[in-house]
């Protein structure tokens, strides 16, 4: 038999298994949210990058040709990445949507970012967090 001093021990270690089981299924929640955000993201700086690379300087491949590498346009290629976010909507998609393009002569990077609400936030956690994709472009001249 038991004492009395063991009397609801077992009702304590469940509601503790209970608890630790609720926050594993919020972080699992909340991190799988932003992982699959993220890779919409990666997605649609890739898509960005890609069209920024078309925008190749025109003068330099009529008078120069293009050589192992084409030079790239960095004002054109801003651009093209603003018409191809246009162009599919992202605006509309991801509200907030932020996008920085660092473009040089040989390659353009697109990072996008854009707020993200979590599915549970947890006292003392932030309801919000920002998730960012990041692609670069390179033109390379192949034979």
């Amino acid at each position: 038999m038991r004492g009395r001093q063991e009397a609801g021990q077992t009702s304590l270690l469940i509601v503790g298994f209970f608890l630790v089981a609720v926050l594993l299924v919020v972080v699992v929640v909340d991190a799988s949210a932003a992982y699959l955000r993220r890779q919409e993201l990666d997605a649609l700086a890739d898509g960005a990058a890609l069209a920024a690379a078309d925008a190749v300087r025109e003068e330099q491949v009529y008078t120069e040709g293009l050589g192992e590498q084409a030079k790239l346009d960095p004002v054109a290629a801003r651009q093209e990445v603003a018409d191809y976010l246009r162009r599919i909507g992202a605006h509309g998609r991801y509200t907030g949507l932020r996008y920085v393009v660092t473009a040089g002569d040989e390659s353009v990077q697109v990072r996008v970012t854009t707020p993200l609400k979590l599915p549970f936030a947890p006292p003392g956690w932030a309801e919000r967090t920002d998730v960012t994709g990041t692609a670069v472009a390179v033109v390379d001249i192949g034979e």
